[in-house]
C-alpha cells in the first residue's frame, strides 16, 4: 500500500537557527546570572538581537515564519488547547494556535528581560542606556534643576539622593530577575507543550525544528493558507 504521507520543508534556516540561538542565549544567561557579568550581558545582547531579527523575519520571511500564519484569536488558541488535552487537536503545518501564542509570549518575555537588564546595567554607568539612566545623566539632570540656594546642599542630602539612586538600581535588578524567572517558566511550559503535542500528533516536533521538515498527507497543499490543519 503506497505511503500517504510525505515530508516537506516547513522551517527555513533562519527560523531554526534563531530558535536554538535564543534558547541557548537565554538559558545560559539565566544560569550564570551575575557570576560572570560580562558574559551574562553579552548573552543578553545576543538574545535581544535574535528577538529583533525574528520579529522582522515574522514580517518578511517565508509563509510559516510570518505572524500572519501563526497568530490566532484567543478563542482559537483556547479551543486548540482544549482539543489537545483530549487528544483530538488537528495538526498544523506551521505553528499551531498554541505554539504561535507561546512563541509570541516567549519573545515578549525575553525582550522585557533584556530591556530591564539594560536599565539595571545603566545604573552602574554601563551599557547603551547609561547616557540616559546612568550616574552621569542623573547628575546632569540634578544640576539642571537645582536652585542657587540648593547648590550649597550639605553632604547629608547628597547622600540621600545617592541612596535613592541605589534603591532605583536595586528595583530594576529585582524587576529584571522577576521577568527572567517568568520567562523561564514559559520555557518550561513550552517544552511540556511540545512533548504533549508530539505525543498527541505522533510527530517529533523537536526534530522538525532541527531539519526543518514536517509530514503532510499526499494530495494536500503544503502552501495552503493560514489555519489550514493537516
Amino acid at each position: 500500500m503506497p505511503d500517504k504521507t510525505r515530508l516537506v520543508k516547513v522551517w527555513d534556516p533562519f527560523v531554526r537557527i534563531s530558535h536554538w540561538a535564543l534558547a541557548v542565549a537565554f538559558l545560559a544567561a539565566y544560569a550564570i546570572e551575575d557570576e560572570i557579568l560580562t558574559l551574562h550581558v553579552w548573552l543578553g545582547y545576543l538574545a535581544g538581537l535574535v528577538v529583533v531579527l525574528r520579529v522582522a523575519w515574522g514580517l518578511v520571511g517565508p509563509r510559516c515564519a510570518r505572524f500572519s500564519d501563526f497568530v490566532y484569536p484567543p478563542r482559537v488558541v483556547l479551543g486548540y488547547l482544549a482539543d489537545l488535552a483530549f487528544f483530538r487537536a488537528k495538526r498544523y503545518l506551521g505553528h499551531s494556535p498554541a505554539g504561535g501564542a507561546m512563541a509570541v509570549a516567549l519573545w515578549l518575555g525575553v525582550a522585557a528581560s533584556v530591556l530591564s537588564g539594560l536599565a539595571a546595567y545603566a545604573y552602574q554607568g554601563k551599557g547603551p542606556l547609561a547616557p540616559y539612566l546612568g550616574p552621569a545623566a542623573q547628575a546632569s539632570a540634578a544640576l539642571a534643576l537645582v536652585s542657587p540656594a540648593y547648590a550649597n546642599d550639605d553632604e547629608g542630602k547628597r547622600g540621600e539622593r545617592k541612596a535613592r539612586k541605589s534603591r532605583a538600581a536595586e528595583a530594576w535588578e529585582d524587576i529584571h530577575e522577576a521577568l527572567a524567572t517568568i520567562t523561564l517558566w514559559l520555557v518550561v511550559v513550552h517544552v511540556a507543550g511540545v512533548l504533549w503535542a508530539t505525543l498527541v500528533h505522533r510527530e517529533n516536533l523537536t526534530r522538525g525544528m532541527i531539519d526543518g521538515r514536517k509530514r503532510v498527507e499526499n494530495g494536500l497543499d503544503p502552501g495552503a493558507s493560514k489555519g489550514a490543519p493537516i
